[in-house]
């Protein structure tokens, strides 16, 4: 065997090893976040992270009286800005209420993203499609009709 294909070979097995690492940290909704848990969360954004497989936009709210700064996953970088959303679309500091699921595990301040409202009525939908979440009518792919909205950290 010439050592270009050896060379080759090597190269596409890497490749393989990483993609399938890639693919082993990706999750599916269900296997994190509670469909039956809706949650709104009403705050400011004080983090962003815009990196793969998930953005996560950190918002502190106001539980109980006591702040609480919770963790919303949103879809991948790439699909949010196919969509025209950017890190710089949800500034820090900015107020949003976020429409979304819990995860499974309550005592965490972690939900999935569905859709996020501004202050000023504009609505972004941060969730992926296809990973199994409620069909809930916020995902613009789905079509239909939005259903009645569940009580709210509803169980």
């Amino acid at each position: 065997m010439s050592m270009r294909k050896v060379i080759g070979a090597v190269i596409v097995c890497a490749g393989l090893a990483i993609a399938g690492r890639a693919v082993l940290a990706h999750h599916a909704f269900g296997a994190e976040f509670d469909p039956n848990a809706p949650v709104r969360l009403q705050g400011k954004v004080v983090r962003l992270e815009w990196v793969n497989p998930h953005t996560w936009i950190h918002v502190q709210v106001i539980r109980e009286g006591k702040p609480e700064v919770w963790m919303v996953e949103g879809g991948t970088p790439n699909t949010l800005l196919r969509r025209g959303i950017s890190r710089d679309t949800v500034a820090i500091g900015t107020e949003i209420i976020v429409d979304g699921y819990q995860t499974k595990d309550h005592s965490l301040k972690r939900a999935n993203g569905r859709d996020v409202t501004f202050t000023d009525g504009r609505k972004l939908f941060m969730g992926s499609s296809g990973t199994g979440a409620p069909r809930d009518g916020s995902d613009p792919t789905e079509g239909g009709s939005k259903p009645a909205p569940k009580k709210p950290g509803g169980r």
